[in-house]
């Protein structure tokens, strides 16, 4: 990784081939295996199943900021934008470090619109002073993403949030749940955030999207560009009018292929990704290639 994201300064996956072409299995390793199996079966579907087909050459994507001082710094990866999600709540971190992160991009990219993306990590007061700032500030704000951690929390501060006209996107809320329906049911958040790989892939993402009748944005789970490949598939089926959160191919120092994802003018083109056999051998994390193997025979037996 370029900076320290959610935690963590390296990425660990798995990626196996099939008659599709390569798919990536990179569940994070403190997930349990019955929540390991999710991803393994939009893997699978990937690289074997049957996936509609798309004529969509491109789609459009945001920059994706870390929570670091040096904005600057962390943006240049992602080049030209217009959309920009800015990560918010990080643990150590004030809400004045919020503020500066976000005057700082306004700054430096005034034209860009924002997310701000708190990972559930707000209570309901804290979103509403932020969301009152941003308000008095006339920030370009599209959405909050999943500024607190409960449905009934993001149910109750969606009508507070009416006065400032500041919508709420929903993303641990839809696949961090056993009814990822259930947010749009209680009319909690007014766009799902789509990450294909944790709902158990394209096919499953497409219903869920179709069935809950709202607003999406796919994005990403800080894949290599085979994983986001996948993503960019089912963004193109989609055809969302909210760019995609799929440009994080950006953050990574390293990746496994020759043509990353890497987004141009705020696009990335919908193709599968094919690694490069030398960055896989040199790549290899083998001090846990066994752990990764018995976790994956281990996911597959939750999935039959």
């Amino acid at each position: 990784m370029r900076t320290k994201f959610r935690g963590l300064t390296t990425r660990e996956v798995l990626l196996f081939e099939g008659p599709n072409g390569w798919a990536e299995w990179s569940p994070f390793t403190e997930y349990e295996d019955e929540e390991a199996s999710i991803w393994l079966k939009a893997a699978i579907e990937w690289a074997f199943g049957d996936i509609p087909k798309t004529d969509v050459k491109n789609i459009k994507v945001n920059a994706t900021l870390p929570a670091v001082k040096d904005v600057q710094k962390a943006l240049e990866p992602f080049g030209k934008f217009e959309v920009v999600k800015i990560k918010v709540a990080e643990a150590g971190q004030t809400l004045q470090d919020d503020l500066d992160r976000i005057h700082q991009v306004r700054e430096h990219h005034p034209d860009a619109r924002i997310r701000l993306d708190a990972n559930g990590n707000w209570d309901i007061e804290t979103a509403l002073k932020i969301a009152k700032t941003i308000y008095q500030e006339n920030v370009p704000l599209e959405y909050l993403e999943q500024p607190v951690r409960t449905i009934a929390e993001m149910a109750e501060l969606k009508l507070k949030l009416q006065e400032f006209n500041i919508k709420i996107a929903a993303d641990e809320s839809v696949r961090k749940v056993s009814d990822p329906l259930a947010v749009a049911q209680a009319k909690a958040a007014d766009i799902l955030v789509l990450k294909v790989a944790p709902l158990g892939g394209i096919n499953n993402a497409l219903a869920i999207a179709k069935e809950a009748g709202l607003p999406v944005v796919v994005s990403s789970a800080l894949e290599t560009s085979v994983g986001i490949s996948m993503g960019a598939h089912l963004a193109a089926l989609l055809g969302s009018e909210y760019a995609s959160g799929l440009g994080t191919a950006a953050l990574l120092e390293i990746d496994v292929t020759d043509t990353p994802l890497i987004p141009v003018d705020g696009k990335i083109p919908v193709t599968r990704i094919v690694p490069n056999i030398d960055a896989l051998a040199k790549l290899q994390a083998a001090d846990s290639t066994t752990w990764w193997m018995k976790r994956f025979e281990s996911s597959l037996k939750c999935l039959t």
